[in-house]
This record gives structure tokens, sequence and C-alpha cells, in this order.
């Protein structure tokens, strides 16, 4: 038995990830490295001798590990990696934002391909193009938020206009964002109960009539609003959660 466990456990120590993860890498493990992306740019990195030439095409098969040896390989060849790096708009984003000598414009055709990296280009990167950036960060509702929220000079009407297709972020773009038009945030939060209440909670201006009216769909949002509204109609909000027992009960011991 003693035999077999000796036998496996030094099988163990020649095989690649055994060598990788324990520091035994030696240059004739080069052609097994290069046989994937994530191997390819730890060899370039860890292996005194690698060559650069080889492990680099390996790495770049792969968006991630070409943005991962531009940015760690000394003598990485920028233009190869950042070709492979704009596969993808994350890699793309990350390649403007870390890499001297990257090509912004490139970078950013691809980054602007999805509504997160397109914004995080406009915030991050110094000679980002805004518009172009905040017409692809406007087709998601929270990625619109974020950029009127965070980037200066932002189109603040068409921002909300995206960001009121979704009621949470219409209700935190009238809390957070600077010339919000609060009537048109708060039609947009009250297509859900509970943004209608808490528009009606925390929001300076807003319509307490209209969120209760849309609170009030719902008994325990009726006692809610009952409970923290200043202003509510609490006759209407009884009438709402006595339809369940419950609220009902619960309507009568806290508010009367």
């Amino acid at each position: 038995m003693m035999k077999i466990l000796k036998k496996s456990a030094e099988e163990m120590r020649q095989t690649f990830r055994y060598k990788l993860y324990n520091g035994l890498l030696t240059i004739a493990d080069e052609e097994e490295a290069c046989k994937n992306p994530y191997y390819a740019h730890r060899f370039a990195l860890e292996v005194k001798g690698a060559d650069i030439r080889k492990c680099e095409e390996a790495a770049c098969k792969y968006p991630q590990w070409a943005y991962c040896f531009a940015r760690d390989i000394k003598g990485a060849n920028i233009k190869k990696c950042e070709e492979c790096a704009c596969k993808d708009p994350e890699w793309a984003y990350r390649f403007a934002s870390d890499i001297k000598g990257a090509n912004i414009k490139k970078c950013k055709e691809i980054a602007c391909q999805d509504p997160q990296w397109a914004y995080l280009f406009a915030r991050n990167i110094k000679v980002a193009d805004i518009k172009k950036c905040e017409e692809v960060a406007c087709k998601n509702p929270y990625c619109a938020y974020r950029f009127a929220l965070d980037i200066k000079g932002a189109d603040i009407m068409k921002c909300e206009e995206a960001a009121c297709k979704d009621p949470r972020y219409a209700y935190y773009f009238a809390m957070d964002v600077k010339g919000a038009d609060i009537m048109k945030c708060e039609e947009a939060a009250c297509k859900d109960l509970h943004w209608a209440y808490a528009f009606a909670r925390e929001v300076k201006g807003a319509d307490i009539r209209k969120c209760e009216e849309c609170a009030c769909k719902d008994p325990e949002y009726a006692y809610l609003f009952a409970r923290d509204i200043k202003g509510a109609d609490i006759e209407r909000c009884r009438k709402r959660a006595a339809l369940d027992e419950y609220w009902a009960q619960r309507f009568t011991r806290d508010i009367g």
C-alpha cells in the first residue's frame, strides 16, 4: 500500500497543474503551458526564459488573458493583445483603462456594444465620447440612471427617459439626480406598489394622492402608506387593508 501511495504522490508531482501551483515549472513545460491561455500567461509571467511570443500567441486566444498579457508581461505586443481583448466589451474597456498605448477609439467602439461598459468607459476614460457612450448606456435603465448621476455632460432628459422604463430606477432618478422631472419619474415609479410607496415616503414634491392610488391596490401597502406617509387618506387605506384579515388587524392596532 505504501508503495502505491508513494507512486501516486510522485505522479502528482509530475502533473503540470501541480508544478504550476507549487512554483516548479521549467522551460521544459512551455509546450504544455501554451495549450491554455491562462497557463500561457502564468508561464510567461513566472518562468525565466519563457518564449514571450509563443506564450502571447496562446494567451491571445481569449480576451481576458490577452488583456492580462498586455498588462503583466514586459515586451508584450500591445496591438496583438488589443486585437483579441477587443472581441469582448468588458476587456476592451479594461484595455483602454489600464494599458498604456491602447487604441482608445478602437476600444471604445467595442466597449460601446454593452450598456455597462459604455457607462464605465464614459466615467473612467478621460477622452471618451460622452454622447456615443450615453447612447448605449441608455439601453439599460440602471446604466442610464448611473450615467446621469456620474457623468459630467450627460443629457439628463435622455437618461431619465431610459431610467423611467423601470420603476426602481425612476425612483432613484428622482431621489438622486439633479434636474430630474419629478412628475415623470413618479409616473413610472407608480407602476409598482413598493416604489410608489417609497416615492411618497422619500421624494420631495411627490404627489401623495397618485402614489396612494397605486399603493392602495394591495392591503399591505395600504397599511404601510397610512402608517408612514404624512397626508395619506386614512379611510381609503383602511378600506383596502380591510380586504385582508391580518392587515386589517394591524391597521386597527397601529393606526386606529
